[in-house]
């Protein structure tokens, strides 16, 4: 790629990063109209389904094309290839995740352990579906550079659902510090259990442990070491 198409790509990655996790998790782009909007949330749906039925393999953009009945150009027009859809997949599956947990808010003492219950809930939710956290979390894997704005809206929608547990609104530098080291546990513990090479009763100790980061963030209390 040309150095100024990297600098573009990269301009355009920090300009859609605002200051506010929260304002963050919307898109950036100009709101869709009531069509375009239905026409992605058909699109989105199908993908879901054809992935919760074969896995990463099971998304072909012309079958999805044809079960979210739209053109095949117009399908590339909204997301440039499968790891387009797929990120923007899992996106989407967190949000309906996050607005369950705010019908259901989780219970815990402390924001570690609210913050541990939210992120074991949401696990269990894509253990229900292997075959689509699976096609999900793959097309996380091979994301390159041009899918930047997806992936960061998964990352920004995860935040907003770990601050929501914590009962955060302005969360400091070093909260978000916490939470970014938590993300990333969480991604990793999807992994690893995906590929078989960690149990659920794993994955549970793993979240409760990097939780804990929390209670050094607290005002008050120390900071992170």
């Amino acid at each position: 790629m040309p150095a100024e198409a990297k600098a573009a790509a990269t301009t355009a990655r920090d300009l859609a990063r605002p200051a506010n996790p929260r304002a963050a998790a919307q898109p950036a782009s100009p709101p869709l109209t009531e069509r375009q909007e239905a026409r992605r949330r058909r699109i989105l749906h199908a993908s879901a389904q054809l992935a919760s039925r074969g896995g990463f393999d099971a998304v072909q953009m012309r079958e999805v094309a044809e079960s979210s009945q739209v053109a095949l150009g117009t399908l590339y027009r909204y997301f440039p290839s499968k790891v387009h859809l797929l990120v923007a997949t899992m996106q989407d599956q967190l949000e309906h995740m996050h607005g369950t947990l705010r019908k259901k808010p989780p219970g815990g003492d402390t924001a570690a352990e609210r913050v541990a219950e939210t992120l074991m809930r949401a696990f269990r939710a894509l253990q229900r579906e292997p075959h689509l956290a699976d096609a999900m979390v793959r097309a996380l894997t091979f994301a390159d550079r041009s899918v930047s704005p997806e992936v960061d809206q998964v990352s920004r929608q995860t935040t907003v659902i770990i601050l929501d547990a914590m009962g955060l609104d302005d969360p400091t530098p070093e909260q978000l510090s916490a939470v970014r080291v938590i993300e990333h546990t969480w991604h990793s513990a999807l992994i690893t259990w995906l590929s078989g090479r960690a149990s659920i009763a794993q994955v549970k100790i793993d979240i409760e442990t990097v939780c804990r980061l929390i209670d050094l963030t607290e005002v008050g209390g120390p900071g992170p070491v």
